[in-house]
Formats: structure tokens, sequence, C-alpha cells
């Protein structure tokens, strides 16, 4: 049989022969990726949605699943075709490199522990524990044992927060500074669900927006804290309002964030104001728009010269003479995102995108709202 060649280019012709077989350079193909042995742990909602990404992304196999109801891990692992494991101990000595940590925040410490030890990168579902000296443990054990540990704080992925997140970074590449904030309201209110009553609104829902508020502040924490908050129908805050000072180098920020499970219709929204631009977010649609004041200077600058001589602009239309732009994005899958961002951590053995640091920090946080929450509860 005769062997394929290569075609040979010459002028004025196509470069392949009418019957000449083609032959595929492979030279340029992405290599396979190390396949990852991983499971999860705790296989509620949340759970089987990982479970679910773990069964197709490539180079994955989901070995195995964990739960303390037997019932469900057993369902779970017959639906995603893997084994089901009663315990984190059995799961280790089935050998796993990756796993996710869904299992109600109480547990999360137990379930993390043996696994940091035993090597075995863990991403864990917000937020990285229930309580201040818990989450210290878990950031400490990441470190000492040179463990990935990452957690699933899913907004960071949110297509309109990568694409403020591209989009500054692209001003400051070209010599601008970025939306830098002075002022961020934050809403995020929905009806009752009756998921997750055993904990505070702080750390069922407002967590979320925690974090990307301290992503935005640099990872810096609050200086001053404040908070409002009221217990409903469980015992702890089901609304809250949180006011939050940071004092960085570049100046001061305030944030307010809103969270209720007691509302009546749902709202996922983010304002950012800053000396340099505004940016709105709307997290339930994916979608946000950004107005810079470098591209509204010479419009805003005449209306203020007018104002000054007095000049009637009522009948003028404010949307008219603002330049807004929409924020970037694609359709990406957001819960993929988080996990393939996860893996590639695991794979390089680089530092995670919402390290058990940042992690520590949200929870402080939160711990600290808290406590201003309830400093005259009686």
């Amino acid at each position: 049989m005769a062997q394929p060649h290569a075609a040979q280019n010459t002028p004025g012709s196509s470069g392949v022969k009418p019957d000449a077989p083609v032959v595929i350079d492979i030279s340029e193909r992405q290599p396979e990726p190390k396949t990852l042995r991983c499971a999860v742990v705790g296989v509620g909602r949340m759970g089987r949605n990982h479970a679910k990404k773990y069964k197709v992304l490539r180079g994955v196999k989901l070995v195995g699943v964990v739960d303390a109801d037997a019932e469900r891990r057993e369902d779970a692992a017959e639906l995603h075709g893997c084994a089901a494991f009663a315990s984190v101990e059995d799961l280790i000595k089935s050998g796993v490199d990756a796993v996710t940590i869904a299992t109600p925040t109480v547990h999360h410490l137990a379930a993390a522990e043996p696994l940091l030890n035993a090597g075995v990168a863990c991403l864990i579902e917000k937020p990285l524990a229930a309580t201040v000296e818990e989450a210290q443990r878990l950031a400490d054990l990441s470190k000492r044992t040179g463990t990935v540990l990452m957690v699933g704080h899913i907004e960071r992925f949110n297509p309109a927060v990568v694409a403020l997140q591209k989009a500054q970074a692209a001003d400051i590449a070209q010599g601008g500074r970025g939306i830098v904030p002075r002022f961020i309201e934050v809403h995020r209110v929905s009806p009752m669900t009756f998921r997750s009553v055993d904990v505070s609104v702080v750390m069922d829902m407002m967590i979320h927006d925690l974090d990307v508020v301290l992503m935005l502040m640099g990872g810096a924490e609050p200086t001053k804290v404040e908070a409002s908050g009221v217990a409903v129908l469980t015992e702890h805050e089901d609304v809250c309002n949180a006011r939050l000072t940071f004092d960085l180098p570049q100046g001061r920020c305030v944030a307010t964030i809103t969270a209720s499970r007691l509302a009546l219709k749902t709202e996922r929204k983010v304002r950012i104001v800053g000396e340099n631009g505004y940016v709105s977010i709307d997290f339930a649609k994916k979608a946000g728009v950004l107005i810079r004041r470098t591209a509204n200077e010479v419009q805003m600058h005449a209306i203020r010269e007018e104002l000054r001589k007095g000049t009637d602009l009522s009948s003028l239309d404010y949307h008219k003479l603002v330049a807004m732009e929409e924020l970037k994005m694609g359709e990406a899958d957001q819960l993929e995102t988080e996990i393939t961002a996860f893996l590639d951590a695991v794979r390089s053995g680089t530092t995670p995108a919402i390290d058990a640091q940042a992690g520590f920090a949200n929870v402080r946080t939160a711990q600290r709202i808290m406590d201003e929450a309830r400093r005259d509860w009686r």
C-alpha cells in the first residue's frame, strides 16, 4: 500500500492532487489533559449538578460519590455510572485526585480534613465553613499540606462579572485606571425557598456578593462593618442590610448589601459608582452596562456649562446624553467554568481562582455582619 504523503504546492495550483490522500498535521493539536479521578461528597441538589459536570468533562473520570444517606448515594451512583461510597475514607482508599464537597456547610470541615491530609484537591461549595475558626483551620491545612483548595463562589464566574474584569484589564493595559469604586450597591432578594433555613441569609445568599465585593476591593476586608438584620420565619436573619467601609490606598469605598429570602420577587443586581465610571450588572440576566467618564466627558462638560448659565434643560432626554456600552459576554455555563478553573489549578499546581484565604475572608466578613446585626437582638 502506498504511504500517505504531503501534497506539494506549486504556483497556480490548489496544492492538492485530485486523488492524493490528505495528511492532517497533528503537531498543533492540544495534548490530551491528564485524566483526573474525581468524586463528589454530598449528592443533594448541588452535588448532583457537580457530578453531572464531572461525568462529561474532558480529561475527567467520575469515580464515585459519597453521601451519608444510602439511598441517595446509590441513586446518584446509578444515575452517573460510578461507585457509591459510605465514607470519605473509603473514597480515599479507592484512589481519587480531586473532589467537590457539597455537603451542608456544618460538615465541610469534617469532609475536607481527611481529603486535604491525603493530598486530594478540594472544591468546597460556598461558604468555606460554618465558622471563622473552621475556615481558618481549612485555610491552614491547605497551606500546610500544599493541597489545592478552592471555594465555590459561583458568581465570580458569572459572564457579566467576567466581562467586567476583562473590561477593567483592557482599560488598565491601555494606560487607564479602570473603574475605581467609591460606592457599591447590591441587592439579592427572593421569595422563601425553604432551603438552607438552618443558617442566616448572610451565609446563604449575601455570601455570594461579599465575595464579589471583596474581589473588587483587591481581597481587602472592610475596616468598618455596620448591619441590621431581622429573623422572621427562622431563628436566623431572614433579611439583612450591611454597610461596609473600605479604606484603601486609592481611597475610601462604601458598599451597601441587602439580602432577603422573604421578598415577593427575585432580584440580583450590583451597581458600582466610581469617580471615573459606572457599572450596572444583573446577575440573574447575566447582563451589564458600563458608562465610562472619558467617553462622556465632552457632553458632560457642555451640560455643566449650560447649567452654570441657568439654561432650562428640562426638555433634554438624559438617556440620550449618556454613552453606554454593553458588557461583552459569552454564554458560558457558570458551574462548568468554575469546575474547569478548579481542575486547571489541580493540574498545574497553581493557586486557584478563589483560594482558601479568599474563602476565609468572606466567612470572617459574614460573621462580622451577623455579629453587628444581632447586637441589639432581644
